[in-house]
């Protein structure tokens, strides 16, 4: 999308631009919605991908260097920090046997470490400032507030979402 569709379709941009945001905070909130409803973890962060890359579409899509700078951070951010939640949702299940929320208590007493650094990419995944997160996510918000201040308003509520399917 970043090498051939941008460059390419141009003008096509900023005519499909109310499309692309419109579906973008939709799907930002349905699936918003579906994560706070899960209880395992792996679907959590796997709902949580998805949200993350409807923020990268809008910062794609909004047609100034910002957006470009914003998205490309968020989606390296992204990778980092989700295989990592992965990895420490791997290490939950081969020590605890299941990856479903209701059944994981008392994890600071039993894996302090693991719960530490779980607890620093869930901050990363939320957008927590001073993560990586949060760098990307910002920009994202500034560019997209350059176009429309009504979408850059959605998206920095649409962060309290990401929180509460987080915590």
């Amino acid at each position: 999308m970043l090498r051939f569709i941008l460059p390419v379709y141009y003008y096509a941009n900023y005519f499909f631009l109310p499309f692309v945001y419109g579906i973008c905070c939709v799907s930002i909130i349905y699936i918003s919605c579906i994560a706070i409803r899960q209880t395992d973890l792996k679907k959590i962060i796997a709902y949580s991908s998805i949200a993350h890359m409807s923020f990268v579409v809008m910062g794609l899509f909004s047609c100034n260097l910002e957006g470009l700078q914003g998205s490309v951070f968020l989606m390296i951010s992204h990778g980092v920090v989700s295989a990592a939640l992965f990895l420490c949702i791997g290490i939950l299940y081969e020590r605890k046997g299941t990856r479903n929320i209701l059944y994981l208590k008392n994890l600071c007493n039993e894996m302090p470490v693991l719960s530490f650094f779980f607890f620093i990419f869930i901050l990363a995944n939320i957008g927590f400032p001073l993560t990586s997160g949060f760098v990307g996510e910002f920009i994202i918000i500034n560019s997209v507030g350059i176009i429309s201040i009504p979408v850059a308003i959605f998206l920095s509520f649409s962060t309290i979402l990401t929180a509460i399917y987080s915590l």
